[in-house]
């Protein structure tokens, strides 16, 4: 089975990286580098149910993914004082969910899902109500909406090494999302919708102009929902894994700036502040 990451650091501030729905902490690693070289200790747990396949997966609801991000995040208090939290799709709506019940000091939210309406989806995907009514049901739970390419990544080269490692990490293929893995995922963002007007962390928000997996719809939704500061980044040049695409750097460095981390490159990236002047008006 899959391990966690731990980087450990000098200083006061932590993150906490939280990866996405069937994915696994390795998939964190060349971001959470970058973030420890800006002055800080670096945690990506493994969520409950990941790591060994989709039966496994199908024992678990959202409440035991949130349970895995409070413990890390416990686990970072008792030696940091600032703990930030950072995730992608599902972590980013752990952490706005974990924002609620710690004190996180300030959240990125990559490519947050309310519904897989990207693109590359199939329709069913995006079906809220449907996938909430029937996919609890055991004939339909274990049912997969098949994961192809380009698998939220465009760079060639790396979607193909990333779905390799994927694949090693897991002992096997994990080609689907099962319906009921969807469902909890659902769940946990009518959860979101409830309790973020009492989330008043500073949020970054970072979306994939083009995702393929959630619509940047997602981002404006969350935007919305959110009762505290905002700022929305658009990458350009990216799908869905904006924190292992063509843009992991400016990425990095944008989350670092806005921790406000020791050694962090203070600097906007020019494109993304007129995206977040264009999607301000939306």
């Amino acid at each position: 089975m899959a391990r966690g990451i731990f980087l450990d650091g000098a200083g006061e501030d932590a993150v906490l990286l939280l990866h996405g729905l069937t994915g696994l902490p390795a998939e964190m690693h060349p971001l959470g580098k970058r973030l420890h070289r800006a002055g800080c200790t670096v945690y990506a747990p493994l969520i409950a149910g990941h790591g060994a396949g989709n039966r496994l997966l199908l024992t678990t609801r959202w409440t035991d993914w949130l349970a895995s991000a409070q413990i890390a995040y416990d686990q970072l208090a008792r030696d940091h004082r600032r703990i930030h939290v950072a995730g992608i799709c599902l972590g980013a709506m752990l952490a706005v969910a974990l924002a609620e019940r710690r004190d996180v000091a300030r959240i990125a939210a990559y490519g947050p899902t309310f519904r897989y309406d990207g693109w590359s989806m199939p329709r069913i995907a995006g079906n809220r109500p449907l996938i909430l009514a029937l996919a609890g049901l055991p004939v339909v739970r274990s049912i997969g909406i098949d994961e192809h390419a380009p698998n939220g990544l465009k760079d060639e080269k790396r979607r193909a090494f990333v779905v390799a490692a994927q694949q090693r990490a897991n002992g096997g293929p994990v080609d689907s999302f099962p319906l009921g893995a969807i469902r909890q995922l659902y769940l946990l963002a009518n959860h979101v919708d409830r309790i973020a007007p009492r989330v008043r962390v500073p949020t970054l928000i970072c979306h994939a102009r083009e995702d393929d997996i959630s619509s940047i719809a997602n981002a404006h939704r969350l935007r919305a929902r959110l009762g505290g500061e905002t700022r929305l980044d658009i990458f350009e040049d990216s799908y869905h894994l904006i924190h292992l695409d063509r843009e992991m750097p400016e990425l990095a460095a944008a989350t670092a700036a806005f921790f406000d981390l020791p050694r962090a490159q203070h600097h906007e990236r020019p494109e993304a502040r007129l995206a977040v002047m264009d999607y301000s008006r939306v």
